[in-house]
C-alpha cells in the first residue's frame, strides 16, 4: 500500500524591494460624476482634452503619481 502525503513547499525571498520614485504630475480628469476617467498630461492629444469614455470635459490637477518618461514630448514633431 502507498501513502501518499501532503507536502507544503514555503519560499521566503530577501530580495528587497525599491521603492517606486514618484513626482508631481499634470493630468486631465473627467468632470462627470459617474465616470473615473483621467490621462497624464504628457499622454493627451489636444490643449483641453475631452474624455475618451463619456466624452465630458476634463479639467487639469496634479497628482503625485510614479514616474514615466514619454519619448514623444509635447511640442516635439
Amino acid at each position: 500500500m502507498i501513502e501518499h502525503k501532503e507536502v507544503t513547499i514555503i519560499h521566503f525571498s530577501k530580495k528587497i524591494i525599491e521603492p517606486i520614485p514618484e513626482e508631481q504630475t499634470s493630468i486631465w480628469t473627467c468632470t462627470s460624476e459617474g465616470c473615473s476617467c483621467w490621462m497624464r498630461d504628457d499622454f493627451s492629444f489636444g490643449e483641453q482634452p475631452v474624455c475618451p469614455i463619456c466624452s465630458s470635459v476634463m479639467t487639469s490637477e496634479i497628482r503625485l503619481l510614479p514616474v514615466l518618461s514619454n519619448g514623444a514630448k509635447k511640442g516635439f514633431q
